[in-house]
């Protein structure tokens, strides 16, 4: 059973009920025979920014994947504003296919995923210009924005291997903001990096989120959770066990089993 501590806060204050961007109900994902996520329900407001966190192997990686069905889950139900996401990759009135929904919620990997042969500018241009089928003088001036706000605007004619593991993740997240999502799912974006290259890459998503961005971030970085996120969702063995404001999961938690694994980040 899922405990609910402190109340819900989306960044823009709007109202909870009204404001739902994600919608999931009964989602459960199985590999065969070993069931991974056992029954999830969660609702993630615009404006918001939300933290998973939670053991390896606690199921945070495929849940979020399944949010943009990268995943297909086994059962349940997800809503984007309110339609139905359908996995048949079919759009139809109150239903929303895969191909839409992706164009609306962007995804950031843990290990960059760019296009090795490709210019910095080109990982950013590819998506808006073959995807969505948008000037090629509107996309590019876009991701000139874009790589200014996070810090690489001299990279732009440089290749991914020619790029530190904290410059690719910020292309990374450039490429996702190029498509202009409404969601942006970023999954242990820094858990590949070296540490003394993770700030640089927290600091473009606090900008993200100082600027109202919706965001769900799986993430092992409690202090950045602490600071950064409206609320955080702790999972355990499958199951959301505590969700509430940061402050209340964070830096106040009253489970054993939340305080055993926040204690191991306060040794």
């Amino acid at each position: 059973m899922t405990k609910v501590a402190g109340a819900a806060s989306p960044r823009n204050g709007g109202e909870a009920a009204s404001d739902v961007v994600l919608r999931v109900r009964g989602l459960k994902k199985s590999y065969g025979s070993l069931p991974v996520i056992k029954g999830v329900d969660l609702d993630l407001h615009r404006g918001e920014v939300l933290a998973i966190i939670g053991p390896s192997g606690s199921g945070k990686s495929t849940l979020i994947r399944c949010l943009n069905l990268l995943e297909i889950p086994s059962e349940g139900v997800i809503a984007y504003n309110g339609r139905r996401v359908d996995n048949r990759f079919q759009s139809r009135g109150d239903r929303i296919g895969c191909g839409e929904l992706r164009r609306h919620v962007g995804m950031v990997f843990q290990h960059f995923n760019l296009f090795p042969h490709k210019t910095v500018m080109q990982n950013i241009c590819e998506g808006p210009i073959v995807v969505l089928k948008e000037p090629r003088e509107e996309v590019e001036a876009r991701a000139t924005t874009l790589l200014g706000k996070v810090g690489l605007l001299d990279k732009r004619d440089a290749y991914p291997n020619h790029l530190s593991g904290g410059q690719k993740q910020r292309v990374a997240i450039a490429r996702a903001l190029a498509m202009r999502p409404d969601v942006l799912l970023l999954d242990e974006v820094t858990s590949a990096l070296d540490p003394e290259l993770v700030g640089e890459v927290l600091q473009v998503i606090r900008l993200l989120a100082q600027d109202g961005m919706t965001m769900a971030i799986v993430t092992h970085e409690m202090a950045f959770a602490a600071d950064v996120a409206d609320r955080v969702a702790f999972i355990d063995g499958g199951v959301i066990c505590e969700i509430g404001t940061a402050d209340a999961v964070i830096r106040n938690p009253t489970s054993e089993r939340l305080q055993a694994f926040l204690s191991r980040f306060n040794s």
